[in-house]
């Protein structure tokens, strides 16, 4: 489970996300989802979700 499928991605798991500001570094921020904002259910670049304190990132693991 890599973060494209939306079906694999629910509230309250934890995951890391790469956020937009991180982008061109690669680097992760770990969290836990509150809201899956992605419509599709798919994504090349990973779901994007917004994690529990806020922040909106793309998801590239599950943890």
């Amino acid at each position: 489970m890599n973060g494209k499928n939306r079906s694999d991605i629910k509230p309250g798991i934890a995951v890391n996300v790469i956020l937009k500001k991180d982008q061109r570094t690669g680097m992760k921020t770990n969290g836990i989802v509150k809201d899956i904002l992605t419509n599709s259910s798919f994504h090349p670049h990973g779901i994007k979700v917004r994690l529990q304190d806020g922040q909106v990132g793309r998801v590239c693991d599950i943890l």
